[in-house]
């Protein structure tokens, strides 16, 4: 039966067809295309904005600031790490198994990726330290000077300018 349908169709329309199979196909590859970037896609969050509960809920997200002084505890005999991710207003634990990069130390600056837990610690799964001396990334140093401006005014962070603080970035 299909081939008599073909055999009867207009050129015109067997275009027709043609260009709405190929419109179907390209609509699929696109769709699979953002679901699998959407699936790629971590945002970046300050510990105000965890706090205050921006970031996502049972989601992979990334967390920076600076690891606050006297808060790195090590598992002794394992590989385990608890420490505080700070940007001067307020501060998160974090708890990261695994072997740290060589230059995390206190009081520096660091990005963790994770997902944060009902027991209020954030559990990473990959932790990066800044690569030299005078390098934070851009939106932490400017969350870290908001936040410390904030509170020098005794006004703490709003949602609103800590929003602006959140960035998208690909894994």
């Amino acid at each position: 039966m299909s081939m008599e349908i073909k055999a009867k169709m207009k050129p015109r329309q067997k275009r027709l067809m043609f260009i709405l199979a190929g419109l179907a196909g390209v609509g699929i590859a696109a769709a699979l295309v953002l679901n699998a970037l959407s699936n790629t896609v971590s945002l970046y969050f300050t510990p105000t904005q965890v706090m205050n509960k921006e970031a996502p809920q049972g989601r992979s997200f990334r967390i920076g600031g600076l690891v606050e002084v006297g808060s790195v505890q090590r598992d002794p005999g394992g590989l385990s790490v608890r420490f505080v991710i700070t940007d001067t207003v307020k501060s998160l634990p974090v708890t990261y198994t695994g072997i740290l990069p060589d230059l995390f130390k206190e009081g520096k600056g660091v990005v963790a990726q994770g997902k944060m837990e009902a027991d209020g610690v954030m559990h990473a799964a990959e932790v990066l330290a800044k690569h030299d001396e005078n390098y934070m990334p851009p939106e932490a140093a400017d969350a870290i000077k908001r936040a410390q401006a904030a509170a020098a005014s005794g006004v703490v962070a709003t949602s609103a300018l800590a929003a602006s603080s959140s960035v998208a970035v690909s894994q």
